[in-house]
């Protein structure tokens, strides 16, 4: 299993009301190099290269929903996939950041313990949890 990482502005994001999660446009973009967990905008992420299917800024988010259910919020979205169209650079950091700020506010990243190497035609597929089209993202409470 892939484990969640918050990064730490994330908390102050929220608090201050700089992020309308349920709104905003939610991005997946993926590095090669590990994240600093005190972070806090994409600008600090050293993103990989573009091209061969991969797009600077990553992937937005489709099917984006923010609930409130008892106190405790839940983020969940569609599933987001890149298919190379050659060799890809590699990868072993997924990082989610909402792009509707000028900040460009950091939320998470993920470690996928190695890098991840794409040839022409490979598909690689970040699978929320609970769902194989659409999952959690994470809950807060």
């Amino acid at each position: 299993m892939v484990a969640y990482n918050k990064f730490q502005p994330f908390v102050q994001y929220v608090c201050n009301g700089n992020f309308n999660l349920g709104s905003d446009t939610l991005k997946v973009g993926l590095s090669n190099t590990a994240p600093t967990a005190s972070s806090s905008s994409w600008s600090s992420i050293t993103e990989i290269s573009s091209g061969n299917g991969y797009t600077t800024g990553g992937n937005s988010l489709t099917g984006v929903s923010s609930s409130q259910t008892s106190g405790t919020e839940t983020l969940s979205a569609n599933n987001t996939t890149w298919t190379a169209t050659g060799a890809m650079a590699t990868f072993r950091y997924v990082v989610l950041y909402d792009s509707t700020p000028a900040s460009n506010g950091l939320i998470a990243w993920w470690d996928y313990g190695s890098g991840i190497s794409m040839n022409n035609g490979d598909t690689f597929t970040v699978q929320w949890n609970g769902g194989s089209s659409s999952g959690t993202i994470f809950t807060m409470s």
